[in-house]
């Protein structure tokens, strides 16, 4: 067995296998390998190289003797048991660096089309109707906007809105001092008093899995705009859809969902009313991943897996 063999499981750009094998590494590209197939033959390797669809728990982890690293092609790590992989000496590498930029110009593309009523009026036109005053919009300009996790993902946001003459709090529960020149680090009681605009940027974690309940909803003091583009379990859906109902959400852009893909995703309860809602802005998961993200990550993964000593 090569010290330098990769198992990759999942569609990665291609400039990672050209820049690890420059490396010395051996790269064995099996991007439709199912998940038992792979686990059966995981231990011939050193490294592992996932996207979203491979489960790398404590069964895994125990499974595999020779595996030094793991590299996740993405930001979110919620597909492996974090804690459990390090304490077995497991070296964990993501790329949040690769899509950061894509998840921003997203959230803001969101932020404006829900604001702005775009999707909506463009729905009404191509039927016939022309509605001037139903689609009266806001501006960002002079709002307030809590961003909740500042990570690579909640700076880029932040970054993206600076030139919008927007006032930008965030606040992270496992950071302080982050404070720059495009937010201001504040308490989880200032975002909920003075934002009109929340944008979710945070992990999936079982702390934040169904953070954004009926209760969390209840203490904001005024409309608000929301948008996640994290993970689908840290919003709970039928919350979000009691706020719109009670005129405490005016718009709502979700790129992740509770459950996703279908058919489970149609046969959710409270999918109808939320496909039917022309206060929703839904996308297909795609907020990172470009055309341009698909080869940063690979790039910044091949990078950090050059300061590896294996």
């Amino acid at each position: 067995m090569s010290t330098k063999n990769i198992l990759i499981v999942d569609d990665i750009h291609p400039i990672f296998i050209e820049q690890a094998e420059a490396l010395g590494y051996h790269c064995d590209y099996q991007p439709t390998i199912k998940p038992e197939q792979a686990f059966e033959i995981l231990n011939k390797y050193k490294g592992l190289v996932i996207r979203s669809k491979f489960l790398v728990d404590r069964k895994v982890i125990d499974m595999v003797k020779n595996l030094r690293f793991i590299c996740r092609a993405g930001a979110g790590m919620d597909n492996i048991d974090e804690d459990y992989a390090k304490e077995k000496g497991i070296i964990l590498i993501n790329a949040p660096e690769g899509n950061m930029d894509a998840v921003g110009e997203h959230a803001v593309g969101l932020l404006l089309n829900l604001m702005n009523n775009i999707s909506r009026a463009d729905t009404e036109i191509r039927t016939g109707i022309w509605k001037r005053e139903g689609n009266r919009g806001y501006e960002l300009k002079g709002k307030t906007v809590g961003i909740i996790g500042y990570g690579f993902m909640g700076h880029s946001f932040a970054q993206k809105l600076s030139g919008f003459g927007v006032n930008i709090i965030a606040y992270d529960k496992y950071k302080t001092g982050f404070s720059d020149r495009y937010v201001r680090e504040v308490s989880m009681e200032e975002i909920v008093k003075h934002s009109d605009i929340v944008s979710f940027h945070i992990p999936l974690t079982p702390e934040t899995s169904g953070l954004v309940d009926d209760e969390y909803l209840f203490h904001f003091k005024k409309p608000i705009f929301l948008l996640n583009t994290s993970r689908g379990k840290v919003v709970q859906t039928k919350a979000v859809l009691n706020g719109i109902k009670q005129g405490k959400i005016l718009g709502v852009g979700l790129d992740v969902l509770e459950v996703e893909k279908f058919p489970a995703l149609g046969e959710q309860g409270w999918f109808e009313e939320l496909s039917k809602s022309d206060k929703v802005i839904l996308t297909p998961h795609v907020a990172g991943w470009t055309f341009d993200s698909y080869r940063k990550i690979s790039e910044v993964m091949a990078e950090k897996l050059s300061r590896l000593k294996i």
